[in-house]
């Protein structure tokens, strides 16, 4: 079932509105060209009544002259063309506006979210946040570029309508007024009984598209085990119940066209019938009826309109609040207000002393226990251990996406926590185990080791990684658009991308997350090469899938649950024969 927001809090509604405000007011030129416009269309929209009152008077009048109606008829010609250009300014003025507000918001929360720890995003999950960027923002933009401009522009017409039509006929204007909420209340009923069975309707065809997903992409797997008959069952069940509630909707919006057709043409009638007995008995002119009927119109479809505006602004509260949400999140992990400075030149030393830490999601589980833990400059150390021991756990808080409970982690000898984490991060490259690959030119995923990056260090760096001769083979060369996660290039060829990109940050600790054992033998080759030019000179923490990362390094820390429970070379563990030995029976047979 698709996600349907909750609805807003009422006492909620005006807050999140004023923050859409805070971004609108800043555009007072615009907003001024939407308020001249919406005032300069509402009045030539009330005129036209008026002058279609003289022409009725005047034209119809016995020994009219041509010339003398012409000049009514003229006048009329200059209120549409005023009408015209003002209701083209407000749309202008209002969607600029609406787009310009949702532009700025969309910005905010974003940069908003880039200062949010990596933590936050393991409890909120990102399609939602996603959605709020854009569906939230789409609902926003509504409302600024359509309802407000419309519900501004419905009460002038409104109010300005019923003041008119008091000056033309009080008695019929007292009938109108009693009339309109007999007619528009149970409208106001129907139309939310209808938006609700909308909502509805549009749940069940998302559970349509679901199923038909679902069923289509994996097609082997339901023809493997024979189930067509059961899905497309499945997939006629989610048809029915989409058709009952739309059967519904449409149901109850027909009984409210009946409604709305059978009392308002009823009260025109009886509005009708009064008038041409008061025109019979002299008591007001045809000119002034026509005018009066004119604006009635204009009034019931005006304050018809608004009862629409309420819903709309309940539901932009909502989108509003959500983004606001966003917007008031402030990152765990930040600069403290006088941050250390790292020593330079940089030394590449990393140091765990005494570091306890739970994720904030799995409170329950230590995925560090006292851990302790010393890299001297230009060490390798290979980490191994089962799956959940902690070993990525280490990559976390060295680049302090986390901080420890106890204990202390440190880079050159300031405690992470005591320094600006860009700080700390500049002097760390990190090659994770799944490649990211971003829907951008093959020169700009590279850049993002090093932005100001020129193309000869590029192809410097491509050249070490073993990347270049695949990048000159691509149809544009470094400007290729390497597709949604890399989709142009073997896994091999992204793990080499990876490689390149850390070359380019060239910093004293790297982070590897070797990933090489899903690659096939030449792919793997070319990689591990290009692994051990990054490695060389550099102060390495590598978690190893390989046997031959492992026999390199300098040491091998094995971890269980948190803790390290052996430590040495691989000649030396393997003759223990503790876990490290079972390990390397398991995971490394096949690279042995």
């Amino acid at each position: 079932m698709a996600d349907t927001p909750p609805a807003p809090d009422r006492a909620k509604m005006l807050p999140a509105l004023r923050l859409i405000w805070r971004f609108t007011i800043r555009y007072k030129l615009q907003l001024v060209g939407a308020l001249v416009s919406l005032v300069t269309a509402a009045v030539a929209t009330l005129w036209i009544p008026r002058t279609f009152q003289k022409v009725v008077d005047n034209g119809f009048a016995e020994g009219a002259s041509v010339s003398e109606i012409g000049v009514y008829f003229e006048g009329l010609l200059g209120v549409v063309v005023v009408l015209a250009i003002a209701t083209a300014g407000r749309f202008y003025f209002v969607s600029w506006l609406g787009e310009r507000t949702v532009a700025d918001l969309r910005l905010a929360v974003h940069r908003n979210l880039l200062t949010l720890s990596p933590g936050w995003f393991e409890e909120n999950r990102p399609s939602e946040i996603a959605s709020r960027l854009t569906a939230d923002t789409a609902i926003v933009e509504g409302i600024v570029s359509t309802t407000v401009s419309v519900a501004l522009r419905n009460l002038l017409v409104g109010v300005g309508g019923v003041i008119y039509l008091f000056s033309l006929q009080p008695k019929l204007t007292l009938y109108l007024i009693v009339g309109i909420p007999v007619i528009v209340l149970p409208i106001m009923w129907l139309g939310g009984r209808v938006r609700k069975l909308s909502r509805s309707s549009q749940d069940r065809i998302a559970d349509i598209g679901t199923v038909a997903s679902e069923t289509l992409g994996a097609m082997k797997i339901v023809q493997a085990f024979g189930q067509e008959r059961r899905e497309s069952e499945r997939f006629a069940d989610a048809v029915d119940r989409g058709f009952a509630t739309a059967k519904k909707r449409f149901a109850t919006r027909a009984i409210m066209t009946a409604f709305v057709i059978g009392m308002l043409f009823a009260a025109i009638t009886l509005i009708m019938w009064d008038a041409v007995s008061d025109v019979a008995a002299g008591r007001t002119t045809g000119g002034a009826i026509t005018a009066f009927v004119l604006t009635a119109a204009l009034v019931t479809g005006s304050f018809g309109a608004l009862t629409e505006v309420y819903g709309d602004l309940l539901r932009a509260s909502g989108a509003a609040g959500r983004l606001a949400d966003l917007l008031a999140q402030r990152p765990v992990i930040a600069a403290p207000a006088n941050p250390v400075a790292l020593p330079e030149p940089a030394r590449g030393a990393v140091a765990f002393a005494g570091v306890t830490f739970h994720y904030p999601t799995r409170p329950e589980v230590a995925a560090l226990t006292d851990f302790t833990l010393d890299v001297t400059p230009g060490e390798t150390v290979a980490v191994v251990g089962p799956s959940g021991a902690g070993k990525s756990t280490l990559f976390q808080l060295i680049q302090r996406f986390y901080d420890p409970e106890a204990g202390r982690v440190a880079v050159d000898g300031v405690d992470v926590r005591d320094a600006d984490p860009a700080a700390v991060r500049a002097r760390i490259a990190m090659v994770p185990q799944e490649t990211v690959i971003f829907a951008a030119s093959a020169r700009d995923n590279l850049r993002y080791g090093r932005w100001d990056a020129s193309d000869e260090q590029l192809w410097a760096a491509a050249d070490a990684a073993n990347a270049s001769a695949f990048l000159r083979d691509l149809p544009d060369g470094l400007d290729t658009y390497l597709g949604e996660g890399g989709a142009r290039l073997s896994g091999g060829q992204r793990q080499r991308v990876a490689i390149a990109r850390a070359l380019l940050r060239d910093a004293p600790i790297l982070l590897l997350d070797e990933a090489t054992s899903a690659l096939d033998a030449e792919s793997e080759r070319l990689v591990q090469d290009a692994l051990d030019r990054l490695m060389a000179n550099r102060t390495t923490l590598v978690i190893a899938h390989r046997l031959a990362t492992v026999r390199a390094a300098s040491r091998i820390i094995v971890m269980d649950q948190g803790r390290i429970v052996e430590s040495g070379r691989h000649g030396e563990l393997i003759a223990q024969g503790g876990l490290y030995a079972r390990l390397a029976n398991l995971q490394f047979q096949e690279a042995g």
